[in-house]
């Protein structure tokens, strides 16, 4: 079955769930529908979207596009490597975001509304981009993270693959977050942290 790129299925039926398909809405796109391995789920309506089964059932759709809303970036991570190439990842941007041209999105890249993304910014494949998070000039996001709502990035950040940044955190200028690390609510990233970590706090520091 083919993909006109206009129809999109999501996985997942969650709460992020139903900000990526307002976002896909938004954009002009149809969802078609939502798989999600809850049983509970099946058979049920998410935004009006019908919930048509486990997730390994969207095989049987052949290669249909396909846009992950999964909060979680170890789960994301999974069923990337699951499905492989056997869907078409699409994006999810909303209109009332603002990425400028020279910005790199990755596959399966979320962005909602109210983001900002700055020239010659690069995310990585099947990150999120939260509502009304900013990431300023020059950064580097890497595949599979998370910023989260209201979150503030400085010019020249790195995040590394899997990082989380916790509501309405900021992060200066020029640093490093080291892969899968996780940065709490509101805290302020004022040196480089180390992969594998989770630092909070006012400036942040390493907890564990």
């Amino acid at each position: 079955m083919a993909d006109s790129g206009s129809k999109v299925y999501v996985i997942g039926a969650g709460g992020h769930a139903k900000v990526v398909i307002a976002t896909l809405r938004e954009s002009g796109r149809e969802v078609a529908g939502a798989f999600d391995d809850d049983p509970q789920k099946e058979g049920m309506s998410i935004m009006g979207v019908p919930v048509l089964g486990p997730i390994v059932k969207i095989e049987s759709l052949g290669k249909v596009g396909v846009v992950l809303a999964v909060g979680d970036n170890r789960r994301r991570k999974l069923l990337v490597e699951s499905f492989g190439s056997r869907v078409i990842w699409r994006k999810a941007v909303h209109p009332r975001a603002y990425v400028h041209e020279s910005v790199q999105l990755g596959e399966g890249t979320v962005v909602f509304a109210g983001a900002v993304i700055q020239p010659e910014s690069r995310i990585g494949a099947h990150s999120i981009v939260n509502t009304g998070a900013t990431i300023d000039h020059d950064c580097t996001i890497g595949a599979f993270t998370h910023v989260a709502p209201g979150v503030h990035i400085a010019g020249g950040v790195k995040l590394e693959e899997g990082a989380f940044v916790g509501l309405g955190a900021a992060i200066i200028n020029g640093l490093t977050v080291g892969e899968w690390s996780t940065i709490g609510a509101g805290a302020v990233v004022t040196e480089d942290v180390q992969a594998n970590v989770t630092a909070v706090g006012v400036p942040a520091r390493i907890t564990r």
